[in-house]
Order: C-alpha cells, then sequence, then structure tokens
C-alpha cells in the first residue's frame, strides 16, 4: 500500500452534517493510525457556501426552517434526526442557542486565509472553534467582531485576518480539486475516490485503505 493519504473535505459552517462528518473522520484517522501508523495524512478543508442567497446580516434561524420544512412539526423531526446522528458521532449538538442563520462567506474567507498564514493544527483548531461557535454557543458566523475574536482565541493576529472579511455577502467561490462538492460534507481520497455525506467511521476508514491501495497499484 501507499505511504500517503490526502483527504480533501468539503464542507459549510452551517450543516450539522458536516460537524458529524468531522467527527466521523476523526474516528477514521484513529483507525487508520491504529491500522497504518506508517502512513502520512495530509488534510485539505474546502468551504462551500451552501446559503449564498442569505442576507449579510443574516436571517432568523426558527423562522428560515420552518419556512424550509414547511411547518414546526416537520422542523421537530429533521432536529430530532439531526441529534440522534450527532449523539452517535459522540456530538450534542444545541440547536435551542442558535438565533440567526447567518451568511458563512466570510467565515470561509477568515479560514482560506487563516490556512494561508498558519500551520495545519492551529487552522483546525480555527475549524473546531468555528464548528463550537455555531453549533455550541449559539455565535453568530456572520459577525465581523464574532469571526475575528474567534482568529484571535486561537492565536491569530485579528489584523492579519481583518482584509479577508468583505461583509458586504458576496458569495464564497473558491477554486476546488476537481470542481465544486454537488453536496456536502463531501470527501476526496487522493483525488480518486470519492464520498458523500457523514458516513461511519468504518465506511471512511475502508474508503481509506481502498484509496491507499489504488494509489500503489497505479504506480506499479
Amino acid at each position: 500500500m501507499s505511504r500517503s493519504l490526502r483527504i480533501d473535505v468539503f464542507f459549510d459552517f452551517i450543516c450539522p452534517w458536516c460537524l458529524i462528518g468531522k467527527r466521523q473522520l476523526e474516528r477514521a484517522l484513529a483507525q487508520l493510525r491504529a491500522s497504518r501508523p506508517e502512513v502520512e495524512v495530509e488534510l485539505a478543508w474546502h468551504g462551500v457556501q451552501l446559503l449564498p442567497h442569505i442576507p449579510v446580516q443574516g436571517e432568523p434561524f426558527a423562522e428560515f426552517y420552518r419556512d424550509r420544512l414547511g411547518s414546526a412539526e416537520a422542523v421537530r423531526l429533521r432536529q430530532a434526526q439531526v441529534q440522534q446522528a450527532a449523539a452517535a458521532a459522540g456530538l450534542e449538538l444545541e440547536l435551542a442557542r442558535i438565533a440567526s442563520m447567518p451568511n458563512t462567506a466570510d467565515a470561509h474567507r477568515l479560514l482560506q486565509r487563516a490556512g494561508a498564514l498558519a500551520e495545519p493544527a492551529q487552522r483546525d483548531a480555527l475549524l473546531e472553534r468555528l464548528f463550537a461557535a455555531y453549533f455550541h454557543k449559539g455565535e453568530d458566523l456572520g459577525d465581523r467582531a464574532t469571526l475575528l475574536a474567534i482568529a484571535e482565541s486561537c492565536g491569530f493576529q485579528p489584523a492579519q485576518l481583518a482584509p479577508a472579511l468583505r461583509g458586504d455577502g458576496r458569495p464564497y467561490v473558491a477554486a476546488q480539486p476537481g470542481g465544486l462538492a454537488q453536496s456536502v460534507p463531501y470527501f476526496v481520497f487522493n483525488n480518486r475516490l470519492a464520498l458523500s455525506g457523514a458516513q461511519p467511521a468504518e465506511v471512511l476508514h475502508a474508503a481509506m485503505l481502498q484509496a491507499l491501495s489504488q494509489n500503489l497499484e497505479q504506480r506499479a
């Protein structure tokens, strides 16, 4: 098998399935380290703005989902489904604390800029903190001051990141390998094998091993 594995992950901060998928990916990576400790993993995160039409000031969270799903009961059932999947991944989402459905363009720009300035560990800490801001603390990821405060809490200098924040609601579009993902979360292993959705850790681990084998076969 190959000794290197690149994983590209496509996500949006407001997608609970992306955070669930992140936890399942972390479990799968732990399995890989146990079974193939010699493999070097390169993990790349690519922002996908799911709702570019959201105004820069955001929309009320409850109203957004009621309009989207048709009724309060439909929202309750969907949230119960999400919470069940989150619990299976070791997560507890504080959906009741979320007041606003934010425009995530600047949050993605913040992470992209941070990734260009910092080592992967610091970038990953910021990514985790941004997810926590939304799904655990109910913070507004569309707010400039909130974003810069989160970045500062992860060791970044706000002055370095502030120029990346436009504050005008302009959609975030980033150059992405293999074109835009059609859904999130979306995982691509060694630029050849792709999986969509918050897959169980065992499925992701199997995909990693398959991608490693395919990479070796290509070199043979």
